[in-house]
């Protein structure tokens, strides 16, 4: 039954968002990997590329501008759009930070920014099933089991950061989102 459960939690795109900004499916390809430069990211409203230090982009436009970068492999142009955030001591951005440096082969500096993250927001999911997914990749399954575990005393049962993290730990693979 669980193995049916985890299965359709894994082929549900239409989940938009969970608990703490958790998303089950990959994000959708805008122009910001397609058209934007280094540094820019698309702004629906004035169909345009804008510079991501520009006041016209709203904190929540930039976050899916990272997750979007970084899902396509775009790491630095990721942290260029983070550094444009100006709450760096959001968990979300803290989170990012932490998932880029990690996978730009930082994972000392990735680590750090997790458990800041999770400073700022002890239960936050997905800094939780990152650095659990850091944790695998550094052969410490069972650090990577207790971040398992305190993502399901959150609540996130049934979450793409739950799901992850338990399907990393057992195979040995992580994610790139």
């Amino acid at each position: 039954m669980l193995r049916k459960l985890v299965f359709a939690a894994l082929l549900v795109p239409a989940v938009a968002f969970a608990k703490d900004g958790d998303r089950s499916s990959p994000p959708k390809q805008t122009k910001t990997t397609t058209t934007c430069k280094a540094g820019q990211v698309w702004d629906k409203s004035s169909k345009s590329c804008i510079n991501a230090q520009s006041d016209l982009l709203d904190s929540d436009t930039l976050y899916e501008a990272v997750r979007e970068l970084a899902y396509n492999g775009q790491l630095e142009d990721a942290q260029t759009v983070l550094s444009a955030m100006r709450d760096q001591s959001d968990h979300r951005v803290l989170t990012y930070w932490g998932f880029t440096h990690r996978k730009l082969g930082d994972m000392e500096l990735g680590m750090s920014f997790y458990k800041q993250a999770l400073e700022a927001k002890p239960d936050s999911i997905l800094a939780r099933s990152y650095m659990g997914q850091a944790m695998v990749e550094l052969g410490d399954y069972s650090g990577a089991k207790e971040q398992l575990m305190e993502i399901r005393k959150s609540g996130g049962i049934g979450t793409w950061a739950e799901t992850s993290l338990a399907q990393a730990i057992k195979s040995g693979k992580t994610y790139n989102y």
